[in-house]
């Protein structure tokens, strides 16, 4: 195994955890939060959770989980590449949408409007919130107690810099690379996913991505080197496989070569420096500008999905107005937060955790008179 880079960020090195506990015989520190991330409760709960498309409308589109599980792979070939500790990587990417609500970002929307008065909501700040506090599964301490580095890593994906669960990790200007590679990862996968699920879906086909240079670069060089007898789906996938690639491979170039501009030696100069070392090449951001944009027209717009996000917006505001006028109404574990963690705190809790099909069972057994309770 070839050595990590001086500028990745070392097991030994780390800041360790709030609250300390022993080594294990044969994992280290990153890998143990990797698995702790793995059996929580809010990881489970990604596989219920909307990515773009709402769950039940087909078994096989993404999920929050699926769509986590291939940022994570993708992550740790970065890393693998760039000598950066993949433990580390993997761990990061394996966290970074625990915090989702359901219904995806319309969910978000409808719970950050809702919570405009009382704190704020974002998926991030959230994510924090089910690591260091919500989480239960020790006696000797709340949350999973991960090491500092991955909860870093989560408060420096979020966009709500000054808040008090963000603003302690805020001592340097970039994040390390392992966390850069994750964050990178995150959009690679999804721009390359929700095409996938589009196509197959019906909601698009090739012609509707035509807009898009990067993407018909792949799709020529999937037609080029597939045999002829290829089906649609196949060319599809291809295109898709190869897509991900491009991006990867100029990833990983690009990073290596401003490392080597950049002369730093060390992980303290990388994370002073004025802007992100992980990156893509002018010219691939320009692609994945123009990409996201014909993305957005063609599927995030498509009135399908809006339809099926306005309806999760809906469900997420009248069951927070409902539990807020009536707290009465929430399971007992939560009443009893209410005194030390306020009562819209409380139910945007309870909502953010919810899947979209609990999120739809709640909703009916409050509003539908012929529903049980």
């Amino acid at each position: 195994m070839e050595s990590l880079s001086p500028l990745a960020m070392k097991t030994d090195l780390s800041k360790g955890r709030d609250y300390p506990e022993k080594d294990h015989p044969f994992r280290n520190s990153y890998q143990r939060d990797r698995d702790r991330i793995v059996h929580a409760t809010a990881f489970r709960r990604l596989a219920h959770k909307t990515q773009v498309l709402v769950t039940h409308t087909s078994d096989h589109h993404r999920t929050r989980l699926t769509h986590t599980l291939e940022v994570a792979q993708i992550s740790r070939t970065v890393a693998r590449q760039l000598l950066l500790n993949e433990d580390l990587t993997e761990a990061i990417a394996l966290s970074h949408d625990l915090g989702h609500p359901p219904f995806g970002h319309a969910g978000e929307y409808a719970l950050r409007d809702c919570m405009v008065n009382h704190g704020g909501f974002e998926h991030n700040r959230h994510a924090l919130r089910i690591v260091e506090e919500l989480e239960y599964p020790y006696a000797n301490y709340p949350g999973l107690n991960l090491t500092w580095e991955v909860r870093e890593a989560m408060a420096l994906h979020s966009k709500v810099p000054d808040c008090p669960e963000v603003k302690k990790y805020l001592k340097y200007k970039q994040p390390f690379l392992e966390a850069q590679v994750a964050d990178t990862c995150d959009s690679l996968a999804y721009n390359a996913h929700d095409i996938d699920d589009a196509i197959s879906l019906g909601i698009i086909d090739f012609s509707d991505l035509e807009g898009s240079k990067i993407w018909k670069m792949a799709f020529a060089k999937a037609q080029e080197i597939l045999p002829k007898e290829a089906t649609a789906t196949q060319t599809q996938l291809g295109a898709i496989r190869i897509l991900i690639d491009m991006h990867v491979y100029d990833l990983v170039e690009n990073t290596r070569k401003n490392i080597s501009l950049s002369k730093a030696t060390n992980l303290e100069e990388v994370r002073n420096m004025e802007t992100s070392v992980v990156c893509h090449s002018p010219k691939i951001e320009e692609l994945k500008h123009e990409l996201g944009a014909v993305l957005k027209q063609k599927i995030y717009n498509n009135f399908r999905v809006q339809r099926m996000a306005n309806k999760g917006a809906r469900f997420v505001k009248r069951l927070f107005f409902e539990f807020s006028e009536n707290p009465l109404q929430l399971p007992e574990r939560y009443k009893t937060r209410i005194i030390t963690q306020g009562l819209h705190r409380t139910v945007c809790d309870y909502i953010a955790g919810m899947t979209d099909r609990f999120a739809q069972d709640e909703y009916m057994k409050i509003f539908n008179p012929y529903f049980d309770v």
